[in-house]
């Protein structure tokens, strides 16, 4: 395991790169350093053919409390009351989460604890999320005076407007079952049965062509912001270049001849 100051990194045979937040005095808050460590791994993750899935987990009893609001409160010092880094750092933190959606690589969030605000923005970021059963969530900016705007993003393209809202209005917490049976996560597990259920899905889908993950992955995000006329037309187009690229030839040559597909992930 490669580790550094606030993020470890582990890459294991089947091409699993777990990336653990680990500023547990902190809560895993999205500092600006947190932030710059997120960005240059998932940069990395991207274009190493290496990786065929992200794992993002935490270690302490948060998964990610969100921004690092004494370093944002710092920032008013500023001549201009802190405007210039309030942007710059919304602007990093939109560009993880871009990242993780731009990413070729499926990415799974493995959730401990509580997601609050970005940190919960987080976890609506990933494609796919596994959460203990004692895992919550919230997005508790209106407590404070400060609306998750940013969260909003990622959440109200993950769970219904409805909800969506109520989390946003109240910034309640949330429990693991209910965010199940919203959408926000893909189920909720035991403790110590976690890390087993995500590495578990993880390795079923690091068997797939990478190439076709990438190809499906890219495809599902275009297509949800089209038309529906658009959508056909785009996907149809997708599937066409996806039938002549060799991992499907192989793929289905595979299936149809009864034998496991040997992928070239091209």
């Amino acid at each position: 395991m490669r580790m550094s100051n606030m993020l470890a990194s582990e890459l294991d045979d089947d091409g699993i790169l777990r990336l653990t937040l680990d500023d547990p005095g902190r809560r895993n808050a999205l500092s600006e350093a947190m932030l710059g460590k997120l960005g240059a791994a998932f940069d990395r993750a991207a274009f190493d053919p290496a990786v065929r899935v992200v794992v993002l987990a935490a270690n302490g009893p948060a998964f990610c409390a969100g921004h690092d609001l004494k370093e944002m409160t710092a920032g008013r010092s500023d001549a201009d009351r802190g405007r210039d880094y309030f942007t710059k750092i919304m602007a990093m933190c939109s560009g993880i989460m871009q990242a993780i959606v731009n990413c070729p690589k499926p990415v799974i969030a493995e959730v401990t604890g509580v997601a609050t605000a970005a940190g919960c923005q987080l976890v609506a970021s990933c494609d796919l999320a596994i959460a203990a059963d004692t895992a919550r969530f919230s997005t508790p900016g209106v407590h404070i005076g400060l609306f998750c705007s940013t969260p909003m993003v990622a959440l109200s393209r993950n769970i219904a407007d409805k909800h969506a809202m109520e989390m946003l209005l109240t910034g309640d917490m949330v429990s693991a079952s209910r965010a199940a049976q919203i959408g926000l996560i893909n189920r909720a597990v035991v403790p110590e049965e976690l890390q087993d259920a995500t590495m578990e899905m993880a390795r079923k889908i690091a068997s797939k062509s990478s190439m076709t993950l990438a190809t499906g992955k890219r495809a599902f995000y275009a297509q949800r912001e089209m038309t529906l006329a658009e959508a056909y037309d785009y996907a149809s187009k997708v599937m066409v270049e996806n039938m002549l690229a060799g991992d499907a030839e192989e793929g289905i040559g595979a299936f149809i001849e009864k034998r496991m597909p040997q992928w070239q992930d091209s």
